[in-house]
C-alpha cells in the first residue's frame, strides 16, 4: 500500500511537469485514487475470505490423537506384506 500511496502523489507531479493542466492531473490523481481504493477493499475481503476458509478447514481436521492412531487411508498394511504387484498365488 506504501506504492500505492506513493505513486498517487507521484502521477501528477509528473503529469504536471509534462505538460497536462492541473484538472486534467487533479482528475488522473482522483482516478488513481479511487483505482487503489477499491483495489485495497478487494484485498482486504480476500485476506478476511481465506481466514475464514482456514479456520473452516482447521476446524474439520480430526484432532492430532484421532490422526495418530487412525487405520484407515493408503498408509495402512490392508493385510499385503509383500511389495511387488504379484499375489502369492502366481
Amino acid at each position: 500500500m506504501r506504492w500505492a500511496a506513493f505513486s498517487c502523489l507521484l502521477v501528477p507531479v509528473v503529469l504536471v511537469v509534462y505538460g497536462t493542466s492541473f484538472g486534467g492531473a487533479a482528475v488522473a490523481t482522483l482516478g488513481l485514487f479511487v483505482v487503489t481504493a477499491a483495489c485495497l477493499v478487494l484485498l482486504r475481503h480476500s485476506e478476511r475470505t481465506a481466514a475464514r476458509v482456514r479456520v473452516r478447514a482447521e476446524e474439520r481436521l480430526p484432532s492430532a490423537h484421532r490422526r495418530r492412531h487412525s487405520r484407515g487411508g493408503p498408509e495402512g498394511r490392508h493385510g499385503c506384506r509383500t511389495s511387488g504387484s504379484a499375489s502369492p498365488h502366481d
